[in-house]
């Protein structure tokens, strides 16, 4: 039978820490189970230009809760009430090395988009390339059912964007986690 300890008040009685357990020992409780997941794309894919088009992130680097889908749609369901940090980002480029028009990371919730990061290099010579990288991250709040996912849209005059895989140097991914205490 566990023993149970029941205060309301923990003070030190000297020094700067308290000691709870020893290594090795194991907590439970309301801040261990706290949906989060980490994903990648495993390869490169095009896309078709001027067209929101949702990334298959198929490689969960962690999933601790299995609240992630992977292999159908390609979101996150955490099914636990609360406030999330959501962020990814994602690497593109064009195949015939024509600078792009316009590029954007978006997140979806619930199928609506909520966010969207973009860059126009018409506006920004120092911004124009046929490769860019777009990152986004936000504080979403999440009931029981609510879901987000990542999209991405690129403009080309000419040829195909491509979405670079978790083999790049500077990865495509996708991920979230439940924020403690707030």
């Amino acid at each position: 039978m566990a023993s149970q300890l029941k205060v309301n008040e923990i003070i030190k009685q000297s020094g700067s820490s308290i000691t709870i357990g020893e290594t090795g020992d194991t907590v439970s409780g309301p801040f261990t189970s706290v949906p989060a997941f980490h994903a990648t794309k495993s390869s490169s894919t095009n896309i078709s230009s001027g067209t929101d088009t949702k990334i298959d992130f198929d490689t969960e680097l962690f999933d601790t809760d299995s609240k992630y889908d992977n292999s159908t749609n390609y979101r996150f369901t955490p099914t636990v009430a609360g406030k999330y940090l959501v962020y990814g980002q994602v690497n593109a480029s064009n195949s015939n090395g024509e600078e792009y028009q316009y590029g954007a990371i978006i997140l979806y919730k619930n199928g609506s988009e909520l966010a969207r990061n973009a860059i126009d290099p018409s506006n920004n010579s120092n911004a124009k390339s046929n490769q860019i990288i777009q990152a986004i991250s936000m504080i979403v709040d999440f009931n029981t059912t609510d879901y987000v996912e990542m999209y991405v849209k690129a403009n080309v005059g000419s040829g195909t964007p491509s979405i670079y895989g978790a083999s790049s140097a500077s990865p495509t991914y996708f991920g979230a986690y439940k924020l403690v205490g707030v």
